[in-house]
């Protein structure tokens, strides 16, 4: 294997998901308490990566699943998470604390899978120029590395969202910053992606 390769394909990935670890954090912390809150964000994780993965590489090769002017729409899907979260939050705001953290039951595969797709929209935009310009063989081994590193994120992010000051921190202000993030994603992506004429 290419070291040079393995390299710039280590740096690409931090650089285009620096800002999942928080997100991965704020999941760890919705769920703290529930059973299978790992297997469900690590799963939710791989899946919504994969289908980054999957379109990026398509495109890399020719093949378009999503027309470039479709993908700023993907902020729609974690904003939409966002408010229900941000409604969830609010209609439990007076309970106390380890109630409100039993009415959220922590974080679904597939909430995990949509915010992990959307939020990587900007990375698909990244990755097919690069993919191209590495052919079938340089492509597999970014995509290889990736996949490595994705547990390496999801091992930091349930580490910091372990840490005991952290944890306390989300705990009890995890129920607002969760929705507030994943607002602020999804009118990121729609704004920078120029979307209903923002």
């Amino acid at each position: 294997m290419n070291l040079g390769i393995i390299g710039q394909a280590a740096g690409l990935f931090a650089v285009t998901n620096i800002d999942d670890i928080l997100v991965l954090a704020l999941f760890f912390a919705q769920g703290a308490g529930h059973e299978g809150t790992t297997r469900r964000i690590a799963i939710g994780q791989y899946l919504g990566f994969a289908a980054i993965l999957a379109v990026a590489g398509a495109a890399a090769f020719g093949a378009t699943f999503l027309p470039e002017e479709a993908i700023p729409y993907l902020g729609l899907l974690p904003f939409a998470l966002g408010v229900k979260a941000a409604v969830q939050a609010w209609r439990h705001r007076n309970d106390p604390e380890e109630e409100r953290r039993a009415t959220q039951g922590g974080p679904r595969i597939l909430e995990v899978a949509a915010v992990t797709f959307a939020n990587g929209g900007d990375n698909i935009g990244v990755y097919v120029p690069v993919f191209a310009t590495a052919g079938t063989a340089g492509m597999s081994i970014y995509v290889i590395v990736f996949l490595v590193l994705l547990a390496v994120w999801i091992a930091a992010g349930r580490y910091f969202a372990t840490r005991p000051a952290i944890a306390k921190a989300l705990s009890r202000w995890g129920h607002i910053l969760l929705p507030v993030v994943l607002i602020g994603i999804g009118l990121l992506i729609l704004i920078e992606g120029g979307t209903f004429g923002l």
